[in-house]
């Protein structure tokens, strides 16, 4: 996502959560920009994006530095080896401000490596801060929590989101809804994991109202909802109007799931298990959403957007 001087051109990756996200970026500012991995994309230029071909290959890192030149802020959507490339890039075009792909919990929740739900994050933060400490090269980490998207109809993935998560289908987290069915993950503290949740829509938002602070602290935290995971069920099951077959899950029970899918191979079974041992650890839940108080969303909660997203189903 970039911002020239006056005029903010946006920097997206070509997908559906992220072009949510900079229809209201558009909206506030003056165009976006989206940089296009490998060809054009004529769908996204009839949708009045202007769309910048680039190559993340170490052999064309002068060639991306060069079309950052005079970018003021960019905001990342990819990640692994690409980011750390778009990273460099910025650095070296002089970018003021960069916020990676995160998009989820607060770092500081994060267990120490390694962390099979890093994805190549912790490298893109170490290396924003140490161009922070070298050049004074701003940066931020968007958090907002889980997606609502995991829970609409056929998942994230019917989205276009998370793609390459591997946990993206419906029902890959917490709850089946097609299926009226439920896993309710409890912390060593007896209760059941809470987490903060915003919808793909205030995501976007969110992200272009920040567009406008003139300092970013290390983290801009967001939320549409928060609640516990039993809640979270009781209201899918008021929105589908039918109890939901549920499964609580201990510490142990956890662990031992995990344990179990390793031993078997199957990754889709670990990375849900992960996602569900993050959960019962407050992974993606945090007491304070600091950007929800610095700029002006009005937030969809997530009965209201649940209900709208089954309708008709």
């Amino acid at each position: 996502m970039f911002h020239r001087g006056r005029h903010h051109y946006n920097y997206i990756s070509p997908n559906d959560y992220t072009l949510q996200s900079g229809i209201y970026v558009s909206d506030s500012f003056a165009r976006v920009e989206l940089l296009s991995l490998s060809q054009p994309k004529p769908y996204l230029a009839a949708k009045g994006y202007q769309v910048v071909v680039v190559n993340y290959a170490d052999t064309h890192r002068q060639d991306l530095a060069f079309k950052l030149a005079g970018v003021n802020t960019v905001i990342s959507v990819v990640s692994g080896p690409a980011q750390i490339a778009l990273i460099d890039a910025a650095a070296q075009a002089s970018v003021r401000r960069f916020a990676p792909a995160e998009f989820e919990g607060q770092v500081a929740l994060r267990p120490q490596p390694p962390d099979a739900l890093d994805r190549g994050k912790s490298a893109a933060l170490d290396r924003l801060r140490y161009y922070w400490q070298t050049q004074g090269m701003q940066y931020t980490s968007f958090v907002c929590g889980i997606l609502y998207e995991r829970f609409t109809p056929g998942g994230m993935y019917s989205r276009n989101i998370g793609l390459r998560s591997g946990v993206g289908a419906e029902g890959d987290y917490l709850i089946h809804i097609s299926q009226k069915k439920a896993q309710i993950p409890y912390g060593s503290n007896g209760q059941p994991g809470t987490i903060c949740m915003t919808s793909a829509e205030d995501v976007g938002k969110f992200v272009a109202l920040a567009l406008s602070l003139q300092q970013w602290p290390p983290e801009l935290c967001m939320r549409g909802d928060r609640m516990n995971v039993s809640h979270l069920v009781n209201i899918a099951e008021t929105v589908r109007g039918a109890p939901f077959e549920k499964v609580q899950y201990s510490p142990q029970h956890m662990d031992l799931a995990l344990q179990q899918a390793r031993t078997s191979g199957e990754i889709q079974a670990q990375l849900r298990a992960i996602a569900m041992i993050a959960t019962a650890n407050a992974r993606f839940d945090f007491a304070t959403p600091n950007l929800n108080s610095l700029v002006n969303v009005n937030t969809q909660g997530f009965q209201a957007w649940l209900q709208e997203a089954w309708q008709g189903h």
